[in-house]
């Protein structure tokens, strides 16, 4: 697997950490990456106790170079890549705001980690994903991508993109899974950035990733899902 995350902490906490400690424990070679280096080695290192391969890729998912790298990595660990997630998330603006003041360069650091990156991933990765067993996508979405939420407009829209890149890439790619996936609210320190002053009570991470797995035990037609729908499957 090769993992992509960006902003809080990438693949090094929340559900990137969380889908990463629960494939490792199926045995699965991982790629990690996030921008904090000795948090990502911390957390790569802690996977590794469960007897798998786990290499860590600091870097900003933004960067062409990075990308390139973490193709690379998941090149060295096998011939192919079983599964692509995409875990980028940029806020764009912390704490959100509503569309009448989100500045342009906000709305455009969410597009550009969120989508532009993310693709840019998939057209990296794509060689590895055809070679051997077909292979997986997993696109990160929100259900803001497909509810209007105030404050959430551009956060949104930047996901909304995601799912639409996701569903032409199935298209184009019939013989890979590209899933994009709602995991739903989650305690992580994505959202309490967007909204610092909700402390309602939200499920960890741990608890949507039986969603994911059951798409990549089942593997289902590409499409969107939500991950609590998908573990009901």
């Amino acid at each position: 697997m090769c993992h992509a995350g960006r902003d809080h902490h990438g693949a090094s906490k929340g559900l990137g950490y969380a889908l990463g400690a629960a494939l490792a424990r199926r045995g699965w070679d991982l790629v990690l990456d996030a921008r904090t280096a000795p948090v990502l080695e911390a957390s790569a290192g802690e996977l590794r106790r469960y007897g798998t391969r786990v290499t860590a890729v600091p870097g900003d998912v933004t960067d062409p170079r990075h990308r390139a790298g973490l193709v690379s990595a998941a090149r060295e660990l096998g011939g192919s890549l079983d599964l692509l997630v995409s875990n980028a998330s940029a806020l764009g603006a912390e704490p959100l705001v509503r569309l009448e003041e989100l500045r342009p360069d906000a709305l455009r650091s969410a597009l550009e980690t969120n989508v532009v990156a993310a693709l840019g991933l998939v057209q990296e990765a794509l060689p590895l994903l055809r070679a051997g067993a077909p292979g997986a996508v997993v696109a990160v979405s929100s259900d803001a991508a497909a509810g209007a939420y105030e404050t959430w407009g551009g956060y949104g829209a930047s996901k909304a993109a995601l799912d639409q890149l996701a569903a032409v890439l199935a298209v184009e790619e019939p013989e890979l899974r590209v899933w994009a996936v709602d995991p739903g609210d989650m305690r992580t320190d994505l959202y309490a950035a967007a909204v610092p002053d909700d402390d309602g009570p939200r499920p960890e991470p741990d608890e949507v990733v039986p969603g994911f797995l059951r798409l990549l035990d089942e593997r289902p037609p590409s499409g969107r899902y939500t991950a609590a729908v998908a573990a009901r499957r």
